[in-house]
């Protein structure tokens, strides 16, 4: 049974940064594509990072990330993380882990297979 985890979530002042994990049980991150969206209140969950399996390593940002968010994964703990620098107050929401085990990463939240709970970013200005 795959569990995805994700923790590091909090309240955090416009400019600040936050590290958000995700660790996975039952699916190694390396094997397949991974992935974190993002959902703010009454709003579809949207598309913030990827990364392919390894050893492609290949990354995708979204456009409003690009530049203060770096995702990274490490093979040997098995999360997938996400540190986020700059935060803007737009940035607000409930961050998902995503993997899809037999698909290139994608920015449709449809074709990922497996889903964390969330954790909640909150960024003040």
């Amino acid at each position: 049974q795959v569990q995805l985890v994700e923790s590091g979530g909090g309240l955090v002042q416009a400019g600040g940064s936050l590290r958000l994990s995700c660790a996975s049980s039952g699916l190694t991150v390396g094997s397949a594509a991974m992935a974190w969206f993002r959902q703010a209140p009454g709003k579809e969950r949207k598309f913030v990072v990827s990364i392919s399996k390894w050893p492609g390593d290949s990354t995708y940002y979204a456009d409003s990330v690009k530049g203060r968010f770096t995702l990274s994964r490490d093979n040997a703990k098995n999360t997938v993380d996400l540190q986020m620098n700059s935060l803007k107050p737009e940035d607000t929401a409930v961050y998902y882990c995503a993997a899809a085990r037999w698909r290139v990463p994608t920015v449709n939240p449809g074709d990922y297979d497996y889903w964390g709970q969330g954790t909640q970013v909150t960024v003040s200005s």
